[in-house]
């Protein structure tokens, strides 16, 4: 498969210990910044009480960052053109740094909600650049390690967001944990200005480049399935804390928050351990990885207070959805080897606009039917995300002729 937009590696001639380490500051980036997307799931409750608002309408703060990256992703890619990647790297930890600054010191919900307004826009830009800037720090030969690690940082910030916010949220309270995510993003993007070189780009930057990714079939398919697996996820993830607290009745002391440390750990050991699996199949791992993800969802409520088969669900489901934002992104960058930061900038839009419409629905279930339907429902659309993936997957895969695409 072809495109007109066609991307090289450029060197950048930077010593070998140097290039790791500024792929390494590449990665703690995309970490943070996923982290600070996800970091509120972990004291939702103590916002909305802290804020006078419900458990439904706190969840905004979910729905918000995703819903202003996928508007911005598209204008972010075509905005970006051929700016120096050092600087929009920098410029956007600067901009994740302030936006937790604000939800830190905000004096209503209608404040933070700007703040996560801003870190929306700043994930946007940040994940659409990022991924194929490993190759040009390490070059082409290296090049697909140093991205596996940081789609790696961007997978471990998934999962290690939601039991970062249960245990700070306990330790220091949800003000001063915004507050520790906005020291974090600044001190990286110190590091960044210190180890990244200037990182060209001479990929095109254009409109029809993004309808390209959205008229390829493998692409499509990879589009669909995460976007119904991640409308699922984030439906019943955004409430895992109430639904623990209110329906297995834990409490709100060090179980809750040992319970989401497993699930974060489980998460990055998917993560870590998918690599083969995504390597040798896309198709089969997402597929897989989402009917083990619905069953998960749909057990869970059904447990009732049965906390060890509880703790074990919930971990089990971590470490089968680590495996799912890793595939989602390898699945796009093989889709369209020659456009990435295209495929990126869709990846990005389609995820994060799917995080946004499965927080939305999450809260509107949460508000009006309660918790378990969120997680019954949820299930059922990520099984239903693995049927689709297993089967036009399979079929756009043997329509492909490219002998690039090894998917």
């Amino acid at each position: 498969m072809t495109t007109t937009c066609e991307q090289r590696a450029v060197p950048t001639a930077l010593p070998a210990r140097r290039a790791w380490l500024a792929v390494m500051s590449v990665a703690l980036g995309a970490f943070v910044i996923v982290t600070a997307e996800f970091i509120p799931v972990g004291f939702l409750p103590r916002i909305a009480e802290s804020l006078d608002v419900s458990l439904g309408t706190a969840g905004l703060m979910v729905l918000m960052p995703g819903l202003s990256a996928a508007i911005a992703a598209p204008l972010m890619f075509v905005r970006a053109g051929k700016i120096d990647r050092r600087k929009v790297i920098a410029g956007l930890g600067g901009l994740v740094a302030l936006s937790n600054a604000i939800a830190a010191i905000a004096p209503n919900f209608a404040v933070v909600l700007l703040g996560r307004i801003l870190l929306g826009v700043a994930i946007a830009g940040f994940w659409t650049v990022v991924t194929p800037v490993g190759p040009k720090l390490v070059g082409p030969r290296a090049g697909t390690h140093a991205t596996s690690i940081i789609v790696t940082g961007v997978s471990a910030g998934t999962v290690v967001g939601l039991p970062a916010g249960e245990v700070l949220g306990n330790l220091l309270g949800w003000r001063l944990t915004f507050a520790v995510a906005a020291v974090a993003a600044a001190v990286i993007v110190v590091a960044q200005l210190f180890l990244l070189p200037s990182i060209s780009s001479d990929e095109h930057t254009r409109v029809r480049d993004l309808v390209q990714v959205l008229r390829a079939p493998f692409a499509l398919v990879g589009i669909i399935a995460t976007a119904v697996a991640f409308i699922g996820q984030f439906g019943a993830s955004t409430f895992i804390t109430p639904l623990l607290t209110e329906h297995v009745h834990m409490g709100e002391g060090g179980a809750v928050t040992a319970l989401l440390f497993g699930y974060g750990a489980g998460g990055i050991l998917g993560t870590l351990v998918g690599g083969p699996l995504v390597a040798r199949s896309r198709v089969a791992t997402f597929a897989l990885a989402a009917a083990g993800v619905g069953v998960a969802l749909i057990a869970l409520p059904m447990l009732g207070t049965t906390k060890v088969a509880v703790g074990i669900a919930v971990v089990a489901w971590g470490v089968i959805w680590g495996l799912i934002p890793l595939t989602a992104q390898v699945w796009m960058l093989r889709a369209m080897p020659h456009a990435q930061e295209a495929a990126s900038a869709v990846n990005v839009s389609n995820m994060q606009i799917s995080i946004a419409i499965g927080s939305a629905v999450g809260g509107l279930l949460v508000d009006n039917a309660g918790l378990v339907p969120v997680y019954v429902i949820g299930g059922a659309i990520v099984i239903t995300s693995a049927l689709f993936a297993s089967i036009a997957g399979r079929r756009a895969q043997r329509a492909l002729t490219g002998p690039s695409l090894e998917v």
